[in-house]
């Protein structure tokens, strides 16, 4: 009677954990989409995702419009909800436009991470490479430092609707007008959609109807390469300073040439990496805090804001570094 017994329970102690999973290291499947995967920032994000996916055998893949456009951007994400990933980690190209299917993720059990977009409602938790205000107020400290405080000066964003693009470019402006009252902004925020091409069109453009214009400040990653083309086409190289975000593969050349003078960045692939991290932190049932650690440099200390992590992972590229190979991407 007490061998049946013994028998009995450890089927249904056996039942019981095949009808159960339990979860290991590489157990869960992480989505990562980006704003568009066909720009170099986005590229080399990419490559980070699939680095932690071969580091740590975490199901972690990337996916996502090749244009910008946050209905295309949605689209995905709706197929990712079918398919039942575990986690979506996004840089949203329109906040506005992925609110909605980030509540429907949400509502179907999918952890949400976003990046680029702290002031989104539908996710679990934003996770930020820097403070976005300084970012912004430390670029128009150089530009307005290289016009002498005096002048017009344009700002671009990859989008009206980029939220960090919005915040950088608004706290520029607002440092300006503290720091530099004789330095005006010479237009609305001119919006390239992350296209190089469309960035220097409309830079080409704006200082051929304004030879007023001394300075320009760039968001997206191509937006200051193309500048550099219109400044250089126009041989107004020295005259018209140039700041902004981009990467070296991308900027480079013109740091070299004196047309750009300062490049931020942060490296894509470590807040790739960065994302999927705290997806599987969460996903494991650990604790977001104050001054977590996710084991990747510039996200070694995180502050926590909310619902908002910030690293300390900024880097600025100028033309004493420019060929300094840690920033070869």
């Amino acid at each position: 009677m007490k061998k049946g017994f013994v028998i009995v329970l450890l089927a249904l102690v056996l039942t019981v954990f095949a009808i159960v999973p339990v979860f290991a290291d590489g157990d869960y499947t992480i989505a990562v989409v980006p704003k568009l995967t066909s720009i170099a920032w986005f590229q080399r994000m990419e490559v980070g995702v699939k680095e932690y996916a071969e580091e740590t055998g975490v199901d972690a893949f990337y996916t996502g419009p090749s244009e910008g456009d946050g209905a295309l951007q949605a689209q995905f994400i709706e197929d990712l909800i079918a398919q039942g990933v575990d986690a979506i980690c996004v840089v949203p190209f329109s906040t506005e436009a992925l609110e909605p299917v980030l509540k429907k993720a949400r509502e179907a059990g999918i952890l949400v991470i976003s990046h680029e977009a702290s002031g989104m409602e539908n996710i679990d938790y934003d996770i930020e490479a820097f403070d976005n205000e300084a970012y912004g107020e430390h670029f128009m400290a150089r530009l307005g430092e290289l016009m002498d405080g005096k002048g017009e000066y344009l700002l671009e964003v990859g989008g009206l609707t980029s939220e960090s693009h919005m915040q950088w470019t608004e706290a520029a402006i607002q440092y300006q007008k503290a720091n530099f009252p004789e330095m005006k902004l010479a237009a609305d925020r001119i919006e390239t959609k992350d296209d190089q091409t469309i960035s220097y069109e409309k830079v080409k453009e704006a200082l051929t109807a304004n030879p007023n214009i001394m300075g320009v400040q760039g968001s997206a990653m191509p937006d200051i390469a193309g500048a550099a083309l219109a400044v250089q086409e126009l041989g107004l190289s020295g005259k018209v300073q140039i700041v902004g975000t981009s990467l070296v593969s991308v900027s480079g050349k013109y740091i070299r040439e004196g047309t750009i003078d300062t490049i931020g960045f942060w490296d894509p692939a470590l807040a790739g990496k960065a994302m999927v991290q705290l997806a599987v932190n969460i996903l494991d049932g650990k604790d977001v805090t104050d001054g977590l650690d996710l084991g990747i440099e510039g996200y070694d200390n995180l502050a926590l804001d909310g619902k908002v992590l910030y690293g300390q992972a900024w880097i600025d590229v100028n033309k004493d570094n420019v060929d300094d190979p840690a920033y070869d991407f």
